[in-house]
């Protein structure tokens, strides 16, 4: 499923896991949370990546899944912020885009999205869709239909960036094609091509504007 090539309008990133490695800071406020209300935190783990707060909630424990709690979680993520890293090629092939067709689609909040991408050195987006600006989060494709609205661009001409399952479903049901990254699952099914990180991924402009990504073997 490498070796591949994709002519798109614009080019759809989701954030932790595809972008910046977080997967320990995530996990750690999963694993709190989970603790103070003694919930199985692998269950809760085996469904958080690629979704939002509220709706990992509701998911494993819907008795407690309120705005409220969710606000309250998402202050304890942003309490355990440091140590993340890019994932690696992320900086490059960012600017190799057009800075004008790439766009940030999110489970994390927008300020806190806008943080943890520049805190590791990586460009910040002229889009960017976060938890709340959608009304339905991963794996509903609203945020990437969202996103690629706001780019001028049709879904259908678009590529997504993901890590997670939910992420996966988000980006095939908004139509767009699907690169997925085994940087937190060792497997993803249902996506176009799979590559390990951003290393390597090849960026070609033509003159129409017609972006062509080259996947490594």
């Amino acid at each position: 499923m490498t070796g591949r090539s994709f002519d798109v309008e614009a080019v759809l990133f989701d954030m932790d896991g595809t972008l910046v490695d977080s997967r320990v800071i995530v996990e750690r406020m999963w694993l709190l949370w989970a603790a103070q209300h003694n919930l199985d935190s692998k269950a809760i783990l085996a469904v958080a990546h690629g979704r939002r707060t509220l709706e990992t909630m509701q998911l494993v424990a819907p008795e407690l899944a309120t705005l409220d709690e969710a606000s309250r979680l998402d202050a304890l993520e942003e309490a355990q912020e440091g140590g993340e890293t890019p994932v690696p090629g992320a900086a490059e092939l960012l600017l190799a885009l057009p800075a004008e067709r790439w766009a940030v689609v999110t489970s994390a909040p927008y300020h806190l999205a806008r943080r943890r991408i520049g805190g590791v050195g990586l460009p910040l987006p002229r889009v960017l869709v976060g938890a709340y600006e959608v009304k339905m989060g991963k794996p509903d494709p609203e945020g990437y239909l969202l996103a690629a609205r706001q780019l001028g661009a049709e879904a259908s001409r678009t590529v997504v960036f993901e890590d997670t399952p939910a992420g996966v479903t988000a980006g095939r049901a908004a139509g767009a094609r699907v690169i997925g990254m085994t940087t937190t699952h060792r497997t993803l099914d249902h996506c176009d091509a799979l590559v390990a990180d951003l290393r390597g991924i090849r960026v070609e402009t033509s003159p129409d504007g017609t972006i062509r990504l080259s996947v490594p073997r």
